[in-house]
């Protein structure tokens, strides 16, 4: 399984990924809730303490890489667990459709004289026109 990047997970807690991203996020809670510890070792994190976690502190790259390794921890122990968690990361980053991480736009314009149009956005839906025909 491929491990979950630190950036995503701190994405969908965030919320810097919309509604589709919380629903996500909401459904990480419950499959980590709902699985079976059954063969883990006494004393294994589940995850749980892991989102808390990073759910108070949604922008610690440290919890967030605590919390991707909880899980992947916890997938390599329980193969059921694995699969859910694989199919929920393959759904999550569908989700994040979020170039720039954190929903941060950064432009720089620099040099001589600058003639014509500038647009900085996030998230354009549709087209977009300067003046002139369309």
């Amino acid at each position: 399984m491929e491990p979950i990047a630190p950036a995503l997970l701190m994405a969908l807690a965030g919320g810097t990924l919309g509604a589709a991203g919380q629903q996500v996020w909401a459904s990480l809670w419950s499959l980590v809730r709902r699985r079976s510890t059954e063969g883990l070792p006494d004393g294994e994190s589940r995850g749980e303490d892991e989102l808390t976690a990073l759910d108070a502190a949604r922008d610690d790259e440290a919890r967030a890489r605590e919390l991707a390794e909880a899980l992947a921890l916890r997938a390599r122990q329980d193969p059921a667990f694995a699969r859910a968690l694989d199919a929920w990361r393959r759904e999550a980053e569908a989700v994040d459709a979020t170039p720039t991480g954190s929903g941060d736009v950064r432009s720089e314009i620099s040099g001589g004289v600058f003639h014509g149009t500038v647009v900085q956005a996030r998230d354009i839906n549709g087209s977009v026109h300067f003046g002139g025909r369309s």
